[in-house]
Parts: C-alpha cells; sequence; structure tokens
C-alpha cells in the first residue's frame, strides 16, 4: 500500500517523456550539414585571392552550426545557426570583432539555404541582406550575398564567395 503513491509519479513521468521534443535528428536539422567543414574563402570573381579561412562544426547534439570566420586581413567573426521547428525555418544570429549583431531567418529552397534579415550599416540601419548557401558537385559551397534598400522588392548583388575544403 505504501508503494501505490509511486503510481501516479511513474504515469506523469511517463506523460512528460512522451511529450519530450525529438532531438536534433530531423531532416531539416540535416540540411546545413553540407557547409560543415575546414575551408579556404576565395571571392568568387578572384578564385586564387584566399580572404579568409572558416571553420564550421556542428554541436549541441548536432542541434547547431557554428561558423569562425576568421580573415586574414581583418578581425573576424561568427554565426550560430539552427534549425527551429516551432518556426519551421531555420535561424541565423552573427556577431563579429566590429560589434554587429544580426539576425538572419529562411530555409532549404531545394537546392539552397537561403536566409534573409536586417544587417545594420552605417547610413543604411534597416538594409536587408539575403544569403543564399550553395553546395557544388566539386565539394565547394558558394556564399552569395544581396542587398535590398525597398523591403526585399530588389535586390543587389553585394558579395560572391566560394568555400572550398582545406587541406588537413
Amino acid at each position: 500500500m505504501k508503494r501505490l503513491w509511486l503510481l501516479p509519479l511513474l504515469f506523469a513521468a511517463s506523460a512528460v517523456s512522451a511529450q519530450t521534443p525529438p532531438g536534433c535528428d530531423t531532416p531539416e536539422s540535416h540540411q546545413f550539414d553540407f557547409w560543415v567543414g575546414k575551408w579556404e574563402v576565395f571571392p568568387a570573381q578572384k578564385p586564387d585571392l584566399k580572404i579568409a579561412d572558416s571553420l564550421i562544426e556542428k554541436l549541441y547534439a548536432g542541434c547547431a552550426v557554428r561558423e569562425n570566420w576568421m580573415p586574414l586581413q581583418a578581425a573576424g567573426g561568427g554565426s550560430l545557426n539552427a534549425w527551429v521547428p516551432g518556426e519551421g525555418k531555420w535561424r541565423q544570429t552573427w556577431l563579429d570583432s566590429s560589434g554587429t549583431f544580426a539576425d538572419f531567418k529562411g530555409g532549404w529552397n531545394g537546392t539552397a539555404m537561403v536566409i534573409e534579415g536586417v544587417w545594420p550599416q552605417p547610413g543604411a540601419p534597416n538594409q536587408m541582406t539575403r544569403m543564399t548557401y550553395t553546395p557544388h558537385a566539386d565539394g565547394s559551397v558558394e556564399q552569395a550575398g544581396e542587398t535590398s534598400d525597398d523591403g526585399g522588392k530588389t535586390w543587389t548583388a553585394s558579395f560572391d564567395l566560394i568555400y572550398r575544403k582545406a587541406a588537413s
């Protein structure tokens, strides 16, 4: 009789565990895996001019993708990226050594990861930025940036980078 009080606790515990969300092993949580690795980064227009190293890692039991951006001629920055099931979107938070902080949202469009957000610029505090990360058959990844000053109606190319796997 003394142990009967344990029964409701066991049922409550099993109900809570049944409601626990799955880990980060869904198809969506793997959509950015193509970017994971140690990279050398080059402008698409100058494929022999290395401008940065970038280390992209899966962290927190696969729930996050972290970028450590290390330019050769300036201080760096980084991003933390995650699939947010409740929003049905990927989120990226960027912070760099200049104090720039930006949030982006988006997702996989079938061929590339596309994220958008406001990237504060001097004189253009509401300028939108769209970044498209495209995996290529040769194992490289292209990151193309665009900006919009009219709320996303029109876009202008701002950068185009190629990530190539670094030698081990």
